[in-house]
């Protein structure tokens, strides 16, 4: 298996943070922020349950930007042979 070395840019990690402290912000919101600030680090990796969320909301259009840009950045990290 290939080593990860694809990390969350630090204005993804900022927009995650602001998510994960905003009481309106939607259950799918904060959990792809949880998993975007999760992989900071790089040795981290999407698991295929935010993966298939991510992917959710890049299929759809009734999601806001900040919820897409989060899905793009845990997209942008999974694990091609999935």
């Amino acid at each position: 298996m290939a080593k990860n070395t694809k990390a969350t840019s630090g204005h993804v990690a900022a927009l995650a943070a602001k998510v994960m402290q905003d009481p309106r912000a939607s259950k799918i919101q904060k959990s792809l922020a949880a998993s975007a600030l999760s992989q900071r680090d790089a040795s981290r990796e999407t698991s295929a349950e935010a993966e298939k969320k991510a992917a959710m909301v890049m299929r759809g259009k009734r999601y806001a930007d900040v919820t897409r840009t989060l899905a793009a950045s845990v997209m942008a990290q999974a694990r091609k042979e999935r």
